[in-house]
């Protein structure tokens, strides 16, 4: 009785350790998304003075006013909209005709092919060498440079190709009894079967797609192809906003007060189609990373 008393009282001070650093780490990763928010229709002098950091002050919108009244906003996230439903197509395309073959016990070779797949992840040929490549391709100021370069990530092709190796031999086994060819066989089972992993490439070509701008940065010169977070990177660090936005303001100090807002509102604006995204594939993300990753 004396033991299980003490285990009892040894397992509440775990769970209360647990629920201590957890929530710790929670706070941690949450609050810095959460300033953002109240901080993005907050008065710039408030958050320079310290007094936001729990609640907004001193409300304003002028920010999100100025941001959704910027064309240059709108023509970003169409870009960004786009690259990112090409980059889910294309990337998920081309990973599971890597990943499918690599995860067949009767491809010759397929190790080496996957040791050259697994090489990438350390090294690469550099910007410059791909630079000239992209440029010899003639797709500068294009979007398939900005789509392209990035299509094919060797870590998702490792988690596909676990992913199908999980599928059982008998399936294909069955299948090629009925005279089905190899083509008919991924189209018609594999496919329906890998909803999980699709939803894992999708998520993580979209994600990638969506937060990079530095292929846009270093092989588009053409403002009309700038996707959102190239835009973003222009206020956030050169600390330029579009003309639209600030061209009615006279004075410095103004211009820097609303340079702020918007800055914070920009922020939400370009994180707001993840976050919508994300709940409706959750399901099948969790599933398919759970199985992608480890085979048994």
């Amino acid at each position: 009785m004396f033991t299980a008393k003490r285990k009892l009282k040894g397992d509440i001070v775990f769970d209360v350790v647990n629920f201590i650093v957890l929530g710790g780490f929670t706070l941690l990763i949450l609050y810095p998304l959460y300033f953002v928010v109240i901080a993005s229709f907050s008065d710039p002098n408030q958050i320079y003075a310290g007094n936001v950091w729990l609640w907004p002050k001193d409300i304003t919108f002028e920010g999100y006013q100025r941001i959704f009244s910027d064309s240059a906003i709108w023509l970003g996230y169409r870009n960004s909209l786009l690259y990112a439903g090409m980059a889910a197509v294309i990337s998920s395309a081309l990973t599971i005709m890597a990943a499918y073959p690599l995860s067949r016990k009767d491809l010759y070779g397929r190790n080496a092919i996957m040791m050259i797949f697994v090489i990438t992840l350390f090294f690469n040929g550099g910007i410059i060498p791909t630079y000239l490549l992209v440029k010899q391709l003639h797709m500068i100021d294009t979007v398939w440079a900005v789509v392209l370069p990035s299509a094919v990530d060797a870590f998702a092709i490792i988690i596909a190709r676990t992913f199908f190796q999980s599928l059982p031999d008998e399936l294909r086994e069955a299948a090629a009894i009925d005279g089905c060819t190899n083509m008919r066989y991924v189209w018609s089972i594999v496919i329906p079967l890998s909803k999980p992993i699709i939803a894992v490439l999708v998520l993580l070509a979209v994600v990638r797609q969506w937060n990079g701008f530095f292929d846009a940065l270093i092989y588009v010169n053409d403002a009309e192809l700038y996707p959102l977070q190239l835009i973003l990177r222009n206020i956030l660090i050169q600390n330029q906003p579009s003309g639209d936005m600030l061209s009615d303001i006279a004075t410095l100090v103004a211009q820097q007060k609303v340079t702020e807002l918007i800055k914070f509102g920009v922020i939400i604006v370009a994180a707001l189609p993840l976050l919508i995204l994300y709940p409706f594939l959750q399901r099948y993300f969790v599933k398919g990373v759970m199985i992608g990753s480890v085979k048994g």
